[in-house]
């Protein structure tokens, strides 16, 4: 059941809550890799670090729990977000405690409990925006979702290393867990409608969970729609893997790192995704996958030209701003169409076994980027990564043909 709250409201609070994921994880994701490529660990090592994002993946597994369960007093998807987002600010202020830098080993650890806090929030983020936004308001929620995500990945990437090579360790960890807190507000203040979930005492969770997935098993055309959801940003994925550790090998200093994915990353990205989101109805959901992703494609191939070459500053910002505004484009857009497919009564559960799957099929290619990157020379990596761009693109023109309005609920052709 949609409520009366208006557009901008739901916006603004969508924002701070896809902010609050981006944050920490923009820290373990685009700050990571850089201090520990600084610190002399391998292409291939710090590669695998991106498999500490499983629970991103693995969340699918208890969307059905939250789904079904939800707290009367807080709301049903406000009870999960208000206190794990506030577990979450209070274990990145707890890294700050130790005096000088945490063991490698720590932090691993804390990225991996996490990675497992956000990726929990999430569903339950999802679900309350499916619950608020109307058709109509689905591809504006959805540049919002990608942009605010990206903001906070550029915060907590960007602006923390520039904090890092300015301050140290403690007052980065400070600062980032205040950040977390202060995006919180919103959430705090948000009084959430009543929206009871699905219950039958009889129907055991396994159950519950087994039709949940069945569901998505059964679906005509599910394979064909998940290849897709696999394809579309791995490749991105696989390059973005490397850019980092590409950039630091590069010559560019901590501040440099931080400029670039802060200033460049923050205003192109969030341009991106407003833009898609924008866009996606207007062009169709189809055409917009085809457009965005051609560009994503071409975008990545710039990585391959710049490595091929004598690179500068100015070079490497153009060609960094240009991905991230191509990918926000694309990533809004199959965002829109991820989230307009959700059966309302399961809007979280849904929509988290999709993005499980984007995220199983990104982490993956982020994993084995390292590998791919040390055997081929970073010219041919992302060489590789845009070829896989272009083969999604081509996928999609085979499969992918939806109705020419597409309402909630309802299900793309796809052969």
């Amino acid at each position: 059941m949609k409520t009366a709250m208006k557009t901008p409201l739901k916006i603004g609070l969508l924002t701070s809550l896809y902010l609050s994921q981006g944050l920490p994880f923009g820290f373990f994701t685009q700050a990571l890799p850089v201090l520990l490529r600084k610190q002399g660990l391998s292409l291939p090592a710090i590669g695998l670090t991106h498999l500490l994002a499983l629970p991103w993946a693995l969340k699918f597994l208890w969307a059905p729990v939250m789904d079904r369960y939800g707290s009367e007093k807080l709301g049903r998807r406000r009870g999960y977000i208000l206190p794990l987002q506030v577990l979450s600010a209070a274990l990145l202020l707890g890294l700050a405690l130790p005096e000088g830098t945490v063991s490698v080993t720590t932090l691993l650890v804390a990225v991996l409990l996490v990675n497992l806090l956000a990726a929990t929030q999430d569903v339950a983020t999802d679900g309350l925006a499916v619950d608020l936004l109307e058709p109509k308001e689905l591809g504006w929620g959805n540049g919002v979702q990608v942009a605010g995500y990206r903001v906070g990945m550029i915060l907590g990437g960007g602006l923390m290393l520039i904090l890092f090579d300015a301050l140290g360790w403690r007052p980065t960890l400070l600062s980032l867990g205040l950040l977390l807190l202060v995006a919180t507000v919103p959430v705090a203040l948000f009084r959430e409608p009543p929206s009871p979930a699905p219950r039958g005492e009889h129907v055991r969770m396994g159950r519950w969970l087994g039709e949940s997935l069945l569901y998505w098993v059964r679906r005509p055309g599910a394979g064909t729609w998940f290849t897709l959801l696999v394809l579309f940003k791995a490749g991105e994925h696989l390059a973005t893997g490397m850019l980092r550790t590409f950039l630091v090998d590069e010559g560019l200093s901590l501040s440099q790192v931080g400029w670039m994915l802060g200033f460049v990353g923050f205003t192109t990205g969030l341009l991106g995704a407003l833009v898609g989101g924008a866009l996606v109805n207007r062009l169709g959901q189809r055409r917009a996958l085809l457009v965005f992703g051609t560009l994503q494609a071409g975008a990545v191939l710039l990585y391959a030209l710049a490595a091929k070459g004598a690179t500068s500053l100015p070079v490497l910002a153009i060609v960094c701003g240009v991905e991230h505004l191509t990918s926000g484009m694309a990533t809004a857009a199959l965002f829109t169409v991820m989230m307009d497919i959700c059966r309302p009564e399961h809007a979280a559960s849904d929509y988290t076994v999709q993005a499980s799957l984007v995220v199983l099929a990104t982490g993956g290619a982020a994993a084995v980027s390292g590998f791919s990157a040390q055997t081929l020379g970073y010219a041919w990596h992302f060489t590789l990564a845009a070829a896989l761009c272009a083969a999604a693109v081509a996928w999609v023109a085979l499969t992918f043909h939806p109705p020419r309005t597409l309402v909630s609920g309802g299900q793309p052709e796809v052969s």
